[in-house]
């Protein structure tokens, strides 16, 4: 067989400038084309919208027109107090040998806080001790002794004294009848003399021990002044024991072990127990919503979730013009055991509430603080502008007493492009 004639090799082309221009073309045509299909699409797709808009409406959120509940409150920022904080200070100067209490403790009243040096104190109260025993010795003496040895001499005195009247007599008779001189009268006159002198001195030394004569008086004067300077020396001891003098919580201390106190010096402070109470600066334009009674929630701002209940005890009559504000206070019947003095509260004061009326959120309402309030209320498509009478007015919503009806949808303010007129299709806010 013959073989194949071989098949010459096929050259490369050479690319014209004619070639070029007509694949620049293609691909140039193909982008256009895209960019037109989807401008079509758009274009139809807007076209689309807004008929939609022209035949169901502007789409815009909406708040429906509903009857629920509604609760008027006021809010404020205040602090825990207690109806009094004491200061616990020294009376005397003295060396502290005892801190008997921590900060923070629960303490009853008189219950040691503070033990002073009393050395000097107790030999004071020694003495005194001592002088009242003396004092109540001499009366008692005075009473078992010496009255009875004053009557014992008044008895023996008038003893004398009758005696020596009858010798008188006798010695009398006998002059007359010449037996005895003038001498012997004299001697009888002064020795009767002398018995009537020393009876008397006897009475008078009874009179004096009797419980209402001088004697006695003075012995119990004595013993009173030893009895009033046992008691001042015991209320002087007393002193060097500081004691609380309210049940409550110590909340600071200032002192040391060996420190040396002065009278007045501060060195305690004691939150004394009693009603909790919560103080608020409230805005005067308030003051008409409030009534003593009013029952409110209160958080504290270390616990925000946990809420106690408190009720408004003391509105105070004044105001303070500096800050436009009054001061109040809620009674905290139950505090919680981590409430605490100076403590920062946030208080929701329940100053009026409606039920099953018919209420909107505030953000519908243009010129809610003027005469004549009003909503832009949704009916067949149509925004329209609805003057409103209105009742309470709550944290969020209000109170309609005329000008709606339930279940109808109003614009807030908040949408601006909305005019009185507009073709609108509602859609209530969930």
């Amino acid at each position: 067989m013959d073989a194949p004639e071989p098949q010459p090799a096929r050259l490369p082309q050479p690319t014209t400038p004619a070639t070029q221009a007509g694949q620049s073309t293609t691909s140039a045509a193909m982008p256009r084309r895209t960019k037109l299909v989807i401008g079509v699409i758009l274009g139809l797709l807007l076209l689309a919208w807004a008929l939609r808009n022209l035949v169901l409406g502007t789409p815009v959120s909406t708040f429906p027109v509903r009857v629920g509940d509604l609760r008027q409150t006021v809010v404020a920022s205040g602090r825990v107090i207690t109806p009094e904080r004491v200061n616990i200070a020294s009376q005397v100067v003295g060396r502290v040998t005892q801190i008997a209490v921590k900060e923070g403790s629960e303490v009853t009243r008189g219950e040691l806080l503070i033990e002073l040096d009393s050395h000097d104190a107790d030999a004071a109260l020694a003495q005194a001790n001592a002088a009242v025993a003396l004092g109540s010795a001499q009366v008692r003496a005075l009473r078992e002794v010496e009255l009875p040895a004053a009557a014992q001499n008044l008895r023996e005195a008038e003893a004398n004294l009758t005696q020596a009247g009858k010798q008188l007599a006798r010695i009398r008779d006998l002059k007359t009848r010449g037996f005895v001189g003038q001498a012997d009268l004299d001697t009888a006159q002064r020795n009767r003399d002398v018995a009537a002198s020393q009876a008397g001195a006897a009475r008078l030394q009874v009179l004096t021990r009797q419980p209402d004569g001088s004697s006695a008086a003075i012995a119990q004067a004595t013993l009173a002044q030893a009895q009033a300077t046992l008691a001042q020396a015991t209320a002087k001891l007393a002193q060097y024991q500081i004691l609380a003098s309210a049940s409550g919580t110590l909340i600071s201390r200032d002192v040391e072990n060996g420190d040396i106190v002065q009278p007045g010096q501060v060195l305690m402070r004691l939150a004394s127990a009693g009603q909790t109470q919560i103080e608020v600066q409230l805005d005067e334009k308030n003051l008409g919503k409030l009534k003593i009674g009013q029952q409110a929630l209160a958080s504290a701002d270390a616990y925000p979730n946990e809420r106690f209940a408190a009720t408004l005890a003391y509105i105070n009559p004044g105001i303070d013009a500096s800050r436009g504000a009054v001061e109040v206070r809620l009674d905290v019947a139950a505090p919680p055991a981590y409430l605490r003095q100076d403590m920062t509260v946030s208080v929701d004061i329940a100053t009026a509430q409606r039920s099953a009326v018919l209420v909107i959120p505030t953000g519908a309402i243009h010129d809610i603080s003027g005469t004549a309030p009003w909503v832009l209320v949704v009916r067949e498509r149509r925004a329209v502008r609805q003057l409103i009478t209105l009742g309470l007015l709550g944290d969020e919503n209000a109170e309609v007493r005329s000008g709606l009806a339930d279940g109808e949808q109003v614009v807030p303010v908040s949408a601006a492009t909305v005019l009185a007129g507009a073709h609108v299709r509602a859609q209530p806010r969930t």
